[in-house]
């Protein structure tokens, strides 16, 4: 009997946070509910809010609710241009132009070409051929790179007696030899067909020649003389392979 009258209690209690939880919003004439509330609320709220807003309050929860809720959208959308005002920003008044002037257009960027030497028709041949041959040349790794992590892909000369690389077996990969190497003539210029010449502070660019040579500046130079040293440069108009660009 005392366990009943405990369950019965603790029933009662249940009750009544349920019914202090469930309190219905009040309804106001010309107001509308958030969408949250119309998903939460019972019928009798909802039925109060379509009444309130002069729309049918007849039918189930569910055609209650879509009611509401398209009401709530039609409102939201006529109140989005006032908004869209609102937070317009304020544009600055532009000067009136002068009668028959053309309008400013923006500067644009005129493109200026890398300098390019002055090359032979032979030069540039060995040149495209030095290039077609460094695609083709293997990549050189030293013996057992691949079984231990210390090893670095670069190359190494194998020396051991029992090599099998070093005695050039079948099923070994390729030495470097002589026949990999590029055309004699062109061996040393930068790619674009330029010599290059290390620079390390503004008197030396003068003996730098325009035509063949261009200048790669020391990375131990600063900034305030390489600003010297590129000056120089344009105004003699000789190529720097490492222009450093500040935006």
């Amino acid at each position: 009997m005392a366990e009943d009258a405990a369950e019965k209690a603790e029933k009662k209690t249940k009750k009544t946070r349920l019914e202090a939880t469930d309190v219905e919003p009040r309804a106001e004439e010309g107001k509308l509910p958030t969408p949250h509330e119309v998903r939460t609320a019972r019928k009798a709220g909802l039925v109060a809010w379509c009444a309130s807003l002069g729309l049918d309050a007849e039918g189930k929860v569910d055609d209650l609710r879509t009611r509401l809720l398209e009401r709530i959208e039609a409102e939201a959308k006529k109140e989005e241009p006032k908004r869209a005002k609102e937070e317009a920003p304020e544009e600055v008044p532009r000067k009136a132009a002068k009668p028959g002037a053309k309008a400013e257009e923006p500067p644009k960027k005129v493109h200026e070409p890398r300098l390019k030497p002055k090359l032979d028709s032979r030069t540039r041949a060995l040149l495209a051929l030095r290039a077609e041959k460094s695609a083709q040349r293997p990549a050189f790794r030293r013996q057992e790179w691949f079984r231990y992590k210390k090893f670095d892909e670069e190359w190494r000369k194998p020396q051991g007696g029992q090599s099998k690389l070093r005695r050039h077996f079948g099923y070994r990969w390729n030495l470097p030899s002589v026949g990999y190497r590029g055309p004699r003539e062109v061996r040393g210029l930068h790619p674009s067909g330029f010599q290059e010449v290390l620079v390390h502070n503004p008197r030396q660019v003068e003996a730098v020649d325009p035509a063949r040579q261009a200048v790669r500046v020391a990375r131990g130079v600063g900034t305030r003389k390489r600003e010297l040293i590129e000056k120089a440069c344009d105004e003699r108009k000789i190529r720097i392979l490492n222009r450093v660009v500040l935006e």
